[in-house]
């Protein structure tokens, strides 16, 4: 009977070592897919198809590391039947790692558009906006994973609010490759690949998002997808 408490304790204390890995798993993976995005966002900037196509190979290596990350987690789940706030650091992690794949997946349809590029007539500067919003969006990934990893709720706003930012980029961009088009129709094929760049990493920022909803959702336990910024704002940012 005496070694019972410290039995729970080692059971505890191994049950917090698994959560930590999971979510330290998640942030290599987020890694991983900063990493992708840069080198996709470079590939079309320098005109690099090489390196387009090993950004299209390497994801491979994104998919394998969510399935088997959901993997861990799904048995932690059957294992430990989680609840309150270590249930919402296993589900924060389960969604975290899908939205990163699917910024990889952004990455591999950016990578392809710089292969389809490849030969196309572009204006001088065409692609200046097209690498700030580029910046912008992988600034908002890392300060989202930088966020995770800290679960710090402030960041995790700021990183919402500054998206409001790329989206304007991106709406900009759309405009400006319209009016090459109509001024040059030689600039069509590479203007609509850089459109299409655009919306990729739009979506970045999008995700990133998604992830700092998952950081105030670990944090705070309230799922404030679908809620207006100012209303988060007011309720959890601290002055």
């Amino acid at each position: 009977m005496d070694n019972e408490p410290a039995k729970r304790q080692h059971i505890c204390k191994r049950f917090d070592r698994e959560l930590e890995d999971i979510r330290n798993r998640a942030l290599t993976m987020g890694g991983l897919v900063e990493r992708q995005v840069e080198e996709a966002l470079k590939s079309i900037l320098n005109n690099d198809v090489e390196l387009g196509e090993r950004v299209i190979l390497n994801d491979i290596s994104v998919n394998a590391l969510e399935v088997s990350i959901d993997e861990e987690c799904t048995q932690i789940l059957v294992r430990r039947q989680p609840a309150a706030v270590d249930l919402r650091v296993v589900v924060a992690v389960i969604k975290t790692i899908t939205d990163l794949e699917r910024i990889g997946d952004e990455a591999k349809r950016i990578a392809r558009q710089a292969i389809d590029m490849a030969g196309h007539y572009c204006k001088k500067n065409q692609f200046l906006d097209l690498q700030h919003l580029g910046r912008h969006g992988i600034q908002l990934l890392h300060k989202s994973l930088d966020a995770f990893a800290r679960l710090d709720v402030d960041l995790a706003l700021d990183v919402v609010h500054e998206d409001r930012k790329v989206d304007s980029e991106y709406e900009s961009i759309i405009r400006q490759q319209m009016t090459y088009m109509m001024e040059d129709p030689r600039t069509i094929p590479a203007s609509i690949d850089i459109m299409w760049a655009a919306r990729a990493l739009e979506r970045v920022g999008d995700r990133a998002c998604n992830i700092c909803e998952y950081v105030i959702y670990q944090v705070k336990g309230k799922d404030v997808r679908h809620t207006r910024l100012e209303d988060i704002e007011s309720e959890f940012k601290t002055q």
